[in-house]
């Protein structure tokens, strides 16, 4: 039988979210909104999470609308939150707000594309 992974709550789960801007606690998952600038956006982003989820074998809840992805995680079977979470959403917020940086060879869009917040 495999081993229950740990949950976790309170101040630890806190301190964890520090790392995470953007990222809250709520009712048993983390959730974070993203804006985007419209529904094209909206699905690329979808699909790039998506694309993580099923390579992470973790899948978070996923609420879409024209210009706004929600994004909830937790981990069903230990029945909370858990550093799959934690870790998922690290690489969702890496992979949703990348942009190219000083030096790349890279331009990247002058479009809103995807940012953090509200629409």
């Amino acid at each position: 039988m495999a081993k229950a992974e740990r949950t976790l709550s309170g101040v630890e789960l806190a301190g964890r979210l520090k790392a995470l801007p953007g990222w809250r606690e709520e009712h048993g998952s983390i959730r974070r909104d993203y804006a985007t600038e419209g529904w094209p956006a909206t699905l690329m982003a979808a699909n790039a999470i998506g694309f993580l989820a099923e390579a992470a074998d973790h899948h978070p809840d996923l609420a879409l609308s024209w210009s706004r992805i929600t994004v909830r995680l937790n981990t069903h079977s230990a029945g909370g939150i858990t550093d799959k979470d934690l870790e998922l959403a690290r690489r969702i917020e890496d992979l949703a707000l990348w942009r190219p940086g000083a030096g790349s060879a890279l331009t990247g869009t002058r479009r809103t594309f995807v940012q953090s917040g509200e629409a």
